[in-house]
């Protein structure tokens, strides 16, 4: 049984379970949850079921006299039927009445997002269909509505689109324009309601945007070429994927510091851990085997981007799939170098068998954030717990859950 957390920042207060206590002035404050993605079932009864199942068993563990946070997924289908059978009211009722505070939404998976085989669908539809617009509004709309009087939301997106083939410039042109049709969007319910909601680009490995650098050359070659500048960094802004940038072998200090520099807020970062092998650090006679663990990591449902840094001068070889890496280290002559692979796994572990984890990267993010006052959003992002070796899975996933929420709280 996972211990008592420590207390949780929610809504510029921290609650432990006995009293209200105020941070400390110096202190930075966030709001925490969990991602709901994790949970199987698209549409609005699944949804709901889930909450009732897996959210309310997390929050007795981690929170059971005050709210908790949840970072809530709703497909496309479940904001449609929320909005036409109007039943936001009564869904944000009985969230209030649970205890559960869906400060952020997750509006990447559009479908099923545990189909038996998602891989690139989950890319679809990508910013240059209006679906993909539709549905952003129908989550703006529905979170204005479930968010308490003066506080902030924000809603995670696609980096516009999978990035093979590269797009072309009317594909970048109608990229733009439909963020900006979603900043000004954003702008008008703000400036009749008071509301703050602001839409994240989440950039992932192979994706039209895979870097800190993508995203910030986005913003100024794309985005920011046709004035409005204030409203469209007000209200897009960037969501970190703590997981993603350790795949790209990006430092997160330097990234996250690089956004702030070119005038890019981050509106949440989504704590995700990757799975490393130093291959490098594994005697000679033993790397088969490790690469033998590394296959039971490979699975049908989601896509796994593999990069491999095979020596400092070779630069990285990347893999849209783990299958397809798998394959490639057939040749024993390339059983070296460092593997990474996007493939989230519990962020409370640092290693298991041969495998290490992208945790320190999480340490390295969480302390840069302490010192800067311009993130709040925190969202544990392990969606992948059900095609995880049944050797990671210890315990049922809400106690997996709230193993990873007091892991990360005990951290802050």
């Amino acid at each position: 049984m996972p211990r008592r957390p420590s207390p949780i920042l929610y809504n510029s207060v921290m609650f432990d379970d006995t009293a209200l206590l105020h941070s400390s002035a110096d202190a930075t404050e966030f709001q925490i949850g969990y991602c709901t993605n994790v949970h199987a079932g698209a549409d609005l009864l699944a949804t709901r079921a889930n909450l009732e199942k897996y959210a309310l068993a997390v929050k007795q563990q981690v929170s059971p006299n005050d709210p908790m946070g949840v970072g809530l997924w709703l497909s496309a289908e479940a904001a449609e039927d929320l909005l036409r059978h109007e039943l936001t009211e009564a869904f944000a009722s009985w969230l209030h009445e649970v205890g559960l505070v869906p400060f952020t939404l997750n509006g990447f998976p559009y479908g099923d997002f545990h189909a038996d085989i998602v891989k690139h669908a989950v890319y679809q539809p990508d910013w240059t269909d209006i679906r993909r617009q539709r549905y952003t509004e129908n989550l703006i709309q529905i979170l204005d509505r479930l968010l308490a009087p003066g506080t902030e939301g924000s809603i995670s997106t696609l980096p516009l689109a999978w990035g093979n083939p590269p797009p072309d410039d009317s594909q970048w042109v109608a990229f733009a324009d439909g963020l900006r049709r979603i900043a000004s969007r954003l702008e008008q319910l703000e400036r009749e309601t008071g509301r703050l909601i602001y839409v994240c680009i989440e950039p992932e490995p192979g994706c039209v945007l895979q870097r800190g650098q993508d995203v910030i050359r986005f913003f100024k070659d794309h985005l920011l070429t046709r004035g409005d500048e204030h409203s469209l960094r007000r209200h897009l802004r960037v969501c970190h994927d703590i997981c993603h940038g350790a795949v790209m072998f990006e430092d997160q200090r330097r990234m996250l510091q690089d956004y702030l520099d070119a005038g890019i807020q981050i509106g949440k970062v989504q704590v995700s851990s990757a799975i490393v092998l130093r291959l490098d650090a594994i005697p000679q006679e033993q790397r088969a085997s490790a690469l033998e663990q590394m296959r039971g990591f490979s699975e049908d449902r989601y896509l796994h981007q593999t990069l491999v840094q095979r020596s400092a001068e070779r630069g990285l070889e990347f893999f849209e799939d783990l299958p397809a890496a798998l394959d490639w280290a057939n040749d024993p002559s390339r059983w070296c170098g460092q593997w990474r692979v996007h493939h989230h796994v519990p962020i409370y572990l640092d290693r298991f068998g041969a495998m290490e984890t992208s945790q320190q990267d999480i340490l390295l993010c969480l302390e840069f954030l302490k010192h800067t006052d311009q993130v709040r959003h925190l969202e544990v992002e392990t969606y992948s717990w059900g095609v995880l070796p049944r050797s990671l899975r210890r315990a049922g996933l809400a106690d997996c859950i709230a193993e990873e929420l007091i892991w990360l709280c005990e951290q802050l």
